[in-house]
């Protein structure tokens, strides 16, 4: 009878594991981690969601042109360097902007430098902006959820990350029908044409926007939560009502745009020609924000 002794099992851990990266930052979401969808997130019990930096493949995904078109390299930036977050097509627009910033940051530091020309010199300079101050900002703003319209109390959401990527097809209607009034060299007749069918498919993205943002609308002992209910309401809504609703959306819209940067300039500045201050816009775009 011959004995046999099994080898002794492997120890299959990476050696190399805690050389991993690890969490750089951390933020509570201006969400608060409301209007997730359930599985899409996981908040620790602290509220602070770990930012990890970026890996090489994340840069590399980020510089991917068809993925950037339709949103899947933000998703799987975030679901990589958030890993709390499990399904970052569901995030509430509004932590978007907090969370890119965290990850730029726990990436690259928290300082972004900006090029502008100076207004009257055309002089070219670079500012540095503190990224932490804009996070902090975005981080303590209130989303007001509920107004009160003709009697109706209404329930709104910040869209979700899919639903706004969607929306950006606005902005390109919006664009086209810019670009087509100011064509000279199309037709009045095709012009007209052209820019009712713009007119009238814009219209319909602002309409379905409004419907995805609300979440019910009550009146008396009544609470209206059935989505087509609540669409075909928007479309035989009275125009103030419908005004008043997206004038709210709109400002909650604005409240977590990063605001322009003020630059002070120089005596010498001023002398070529420079105003005494001038703003800068904050952007964040491929070839400053992951680089």
């Amino acid at each position: 009878m011959v004995n046999f002794t099994p080898p002794p099992q492997q120890d299959n851990a990476n050696p190399l594991q805690k050389y991993f990266r690890q969490p750089k930052v951390y933020i509570t979401l201006p969400s608060k981690g409301q209007w997730y969808q359930p599985g899409s997130i996981v908040i620790p019990e602290t509220q602070e969601l770990p930012i990890y930096p970026m890996t090489a493949k994340d840069e590399l995904t980020m510089k991917t042109p068809d993925a950037l078109l339709n949103g899947q390299a933000t998703v799987d930036l975030i679901q990589s360097c958030v890993p709390s977050i499990k399904d970052a097509w569901q995030l509430p627009s509004i932590d978007l902007d907090a969370i890119l910033i965290a990850i730029r940051i726990a990436t690259y530091g928290e300082t972004l430098e900006i090029t502008t020309k100076v207004p009257g010199t055309g002089e070219e300079k670079e500012y540095q902006v503190d990224l932490r101050q804009i996070l902090n900002k975005l981080t303590s703003i209130q989303f007001e959820n509920t107004l009160t319209v003709q009697g109706m109390q209404v329930e709104i959401r910040p869209l979700t990350y899919k639903e706004f990527t969607r929306s950006s097809l606005k902005t390109f209607e919006e664009q086209r029908l810019f670009r087509l009034v100011n064509d000279e060299k199309v037709p009045e007749e095709e012009k007209l044409s052209k820019f009712n069918e713009s007119f009238q498919r814009l219209t319909s993205l602002t309409v379905d926007t409004m419907a995805q943002s609300i979440v019910g609308i009550s009146f008396d002992e009544t609470v209206v939560t059935n989505s087509e209910h609540i669409l075909e309401f928007i479309q035989n809504s009275e125009k103030n009502w419908f005004r008043s609703v997206l004038d709210h959306l709109e400002k909650e819209k604005e409240k977590f745009q990063i605001e322009p940067m003020t630059v002070i300039t120089s005596e010498e500045e001023q002398e070529a020609g420079a105003p005494k201050e001038f703003l800068v816009p904050i952007t964040f775009d491929q070839s400053n924000f992951f680089a």
